[in-house]
């Protein structure tokens, strides 16, 4: 098991941001954590990164404590900026490169063609859209165990969404798992091998994708619709 996630708690004063999440990672598979935003899913996501600490309960990777070995090996996509506004795209790999030991270089720049981005392009001259694929073309040049892409979609147009899907499963590691959050459930229902449902801080519901749609008789577009309405 990769990921082992008992009991956990996140609060921040009075506010109950994660409660009581118990979930199980596996290797070499795709999730989807769905919940619109505010549900508690970049929370979650964090702490597995080793970016915050849970209030209570514990998360282990490879039965160890998130530590400097999770770190190594947990490549974490967040919605916000994690580069500096007067970087170039150039400038972006080479600080990830600096940064990460794992990062590879000739992926990056093979996916900053792919993503159709320029070099040279500053980063504070981004769109929302150009600015998701920079950070999914950093994210997935590493050589992680774990990909976790929090809202990798946003800003992407309909169109492009589905080939930067398909570019984020050919480029991750093999038999890394991935977790991927969004709200924008049509384009994960057809990648996806588990659905977690995060709703105010909780699990919802949980399962295997094929499995779900098969007892519940509905796909999980139709679930996500009967859990959030």
């Amino acid at each position: 098991m990769l990921i082992d996630c008992k009991n956990v708690q996140k609060k921040y004063l009075s506010k109950i941001a994660v409660d009581d999440i118990s979930l199980e990672i596996e290797k070499g598979r795709v999730y989807a954590l769905l919940g619109p935003n505010g549900s508690g899913k970049t929370t979650w996501m964090k702490m597995v990164a080793g970016l915050i600490k849970p209030t209570s309960g514990s998360i282990l990777f490879e039965g160890e404590p998130i530590g400097v070995h999770s770190k190594s090996r947990v490549a974490y996509m967040p919605t916000e900026p994690f580069y500096y506004s007067y970087m170039s795209i150039q400038d972006v790999g080479k600080y990830y490169q600096d940064f990460f030991a794992d990062f590879d270089m000739q992926r990056y720049n093979y996916l900053i063609d792919r993503m159709e981005l320029n070099q040279k392009d500053k980063a504070k001259t981004l769109s929302s859209g150009l600015a998701a694929k920079l950070k999914i073309a950093a994210t997935l040049s590493r050589k992680a165990d774990l990909y976790m892409l929090d809202e990798p979609l946003n800003g992407i147009d309909i169109i492009a969404r589905d080939r930067i899907i398909e570019t984020i499963l050919e480029n991750a590691s093999d038999d890394a798992s991935l977790i991927i959050s969004s709200h924008l459930v049509d384009e994960l229902e057809k990648i996806i091998d588990y659905a977690i449902f995060i709703k105010t801080g909780r699990v919802a519901m949980q399962g295997e994708a094929e499995q779900l749609r098969e007892e519940k008789n509905s796909s999980i577009v139709d679930l996500y619709k009967s859990i959030y309405a």
